[in-house]
């Protein structure tokens, strides 16, 4: 059953990538240009290429194929896929554009065949005998002129539609590849490091001022690599925390092909180490052997696990999508014997956690998973399966931080939702 439902999704995704890769044609390629035309020649064949490299850059990810190939589909893929959102929003405002355009060339061309009034019949003298003025025409009367033939339906100017169909598509290629580029230049370019206080009302004065540099969401895997990993480690250490916080979806991929990538995370720098929790992207891969990589690199794994610390409790738990392996969340195991007395900090990859976080008593959960929507309008759709998409909202005597993340997945862009490091500072409020 599960096969089936599968193969039924994944017809359904190919027919629709089938239909928005013909309008595209339609809109970019057959409307701009002549029957066999250069342009008309290359748009036909990359409106055929484009979306199997981004079918192939999905499929061969899923299909565990050779690294290398992963790579070299990756790129050009998922970068088609971002190109793919902003050209479908900017030509259907477009669409807008044209309709407007139309009824403002109707309005102008009723008024044009709009007829004349007609005259008004000339009056006859008092006096004047009946059947001559009513039958006879006045001497000198001008003649009536012939109504206007009827121009029949208005017919487009070829040059103007394909002057108004090149504007347009020019313009929303253009918009799309600004967007994306700017998106990408994001991503790449590093997080931004935000900074955020959030009062605790059990941590001790002592504690007051704990600086936790939480990051989440850094896939490193066949587009982002150690280049990537390295500008993070580099944006942590600036910040100077006393611990750092890595909060799932590390990697995308196995240990044989990303463990160099990862290489950096072992010159993080805090004054109490670096703690990691899973993230559902671990489980698509050996989270076990991430779990032992990662112990070699320094960064010790909380799995439904807790550390006290001076001041306040810090416990992790496993993503929810380790249940399908018998590795899910604990919350009794990582909560259910501490001092209820002390602060308590939990480290949950997924906002939908923060019900047991609160049914647990814990005071701050820190989390990511959903990117701040990475690809705007895609917070919207995020807003459906998370309670928070991102920053920081309380839920009942529990205060949850969603990181909007220092990666991407997929396209290596983000539009509307920077990536960032937040650097989260504990307060006291006996101080």
């Amino acid at each position: 059953m599960t096969v089936l439902v599968g193969l039924l999704v994944a017809v359904v995704l190919i027919a629709l990538l089938a239909v928005v890769h013909r309008y595209l044609w339609r809109r970019l390629v057959r409307d701009v240009s002549a029957p066999g035309g250069w342009w008309r020649r290359v748009g036909t064949v990359l409106a055929y290429v484009l979306p199997v490299l981004s079918l192939g850059a999905f499929v061969t990810r899923q299909a565990g194929t050779p690294f290398v190939v992963q790579q070299a589909l990756a790129w050009p893929g998922y970068l088609w896929m971002a190109l793919l959102l902003y050209l479908l929003l900017a030509l259907w405002a477009g669409e807008l554009v044209r309709l407007a355009l139309r009824r403002v060339e109707a309005r102008r061309d009723a008024r044009v065949a709009a007829p004349e009034p007609e005259p008004e019949p000339a009056s006859v003298p008092a006096g004047a005998d009946a059947e001559t003025s009513s039958d006879a025409p006045a001497p000198d009367a001008p003649a009536v002129p012939d109504a206007p033939a009827d121009p029949g339906p208005r017919v487009e100017d070829p040059a103007r539609r394909l002057f108004v169909a090149r504007t347009l598509a020019v313009g929303a290629t253009g918009v799309a590849a600004v967007t994306v580029g700017a998106g990408a230049y994001s991503v790449l370019n590093g997080p931004t490091v935000k900074r955020l206080t959030v009062p605790l009302a059990k941590l001790p004065r002592r504690a007051h001022g704990y600086r936790i540099a939480v990051v989440s969401d850094i896939h490193l895997g066949p587009v982002l690599g150690r280049s990537h990993c390295r500008r993070v480690v580099d944006t942590i250490n600036r910040t100077q925390p006393d611990l750092v916080a890595i909060v799932g979806d590390l990697v995308d991929g196995e240990v044989d092909d990303l463990g160099h990538a990862a290489a950096p995370l072992a010159d993080l720098e805090s004054r109490h180490g670096s703690f990691f929790v899973t993230g559902n992207h671990e489980y698509f891969g050996d989270a076990d052997a991430w779990l032992d990589h990662l112990r070699g690199l320094g960064v010790h794994p909380l799995e439904n696990a807790r550390r006290e610390l001076p001041g306040f409790d810090l416990a992790g738990v496993n993503d929810v999508q380790g249940e399908a392996e018998g590795d899910g969340p604990d919350f009794d195991k990582a909560l259910g014997d501490r001092d209820t007395s002390r602060a308590s900090v939990l480290l949950a990859h997924q906002p939908v956690q923060i019900h047991d976080a609160v049914d647990h008593g814990v005071d701050l959960q820190l989390s990511g998973h959903t990117h701040g929507g990475q690809l705007w309008p895609g917070n919207y759709l995020a807003e459906l399966a998370n309670p928070t998409v991102a920053g920081l909202e309380r839920y009942g005597d529990t205060q949850l931080y969603v990181s909007r993340g220092a990666g991407a997945f997929g396209p290596p862009v983000r539009v509307g939702a920077e990536s960032d490091v937040t650097v989260v500072t504990l307060a006291s409020k006996q101080a």
